[in-house]
Formats: C-alpha cells, structure tokens, sequence
C-alpha cells in the first residue's frame, strides 16, 4: 500500500475513533474496508493502530488475519454498514461504497 494512502487510513480510523474502535464496529468496519483494500493492508492498518494504543503484545498477522476472517464470517447488518459509514464520513473520508438499504 502506498505510504501516504496507508497514513491516510489509519488517521481516518484515529480521527473516526479517538478512543479505539468498539467491537461491535469491527464487521461493519472491515466489510467496507475489504473492497477498497486487501486483507494485507487491513493487517498492516490493524497493527499500527494495536501499537500506537499502547498494546504491549498486539497480535501477530496470522492472528489478525485470523480474527478477520472470524468477524467478517457473518455479514453485519445494513444498519450497522450505514452507521459506521456515516461516523467515518463524519472523520473526512467518505466511503464511495453501496451499503444494502436500510428495511
């Protein structure tokens, strides 16, 4: 991933969430992040983010990999894409994906 499209993520995820992403956003999160970029560059972002916050053992990639494939096995509601889309274009960086319609 290019470095400056790799910083602009991860200062989208700070920005999005000053306070670390919630779990409950994780599906939503990596379900539209997964047509813009590869389970790698999602890995990379993801380790970044456990160092910066101080996790003293993050996770190897295989883990992560491995806790992607867990998370994104169901897909997450159109609600939940629609709010986490929102809170992240609220941070500066619009998704230009489509996300299921809401019932």
């Amino acid at each position: 991933m290019a470095p400056s499209l790799f910083e602009n993520v991860v200062k989208w995820i700070r920005t999005g969430y000053p306070e670390g992403v919630p779990s409950a956003d994780y599906p939503p999160l990596f379900a539209l992040l997964t047509p813009v970029l590869t389970e790698s560059e999602i890995t990379d972002i993801v380790l970044k983010l456990a160092v910066e916050h101080g996790t003293e053992n993050p996770a190897t990639p295989e883990q992560i990999v491995d806790a992607i494939h867990a998370v994104t096995e169901q897909a997450p509601s159109a609600d939940d894409m629609h709010q986490v889309a929102s809170r992240l274009a609220a941070a500066g960086w619009p998704l230009a994906l489509e996300v299921p319609a809401t019932d």
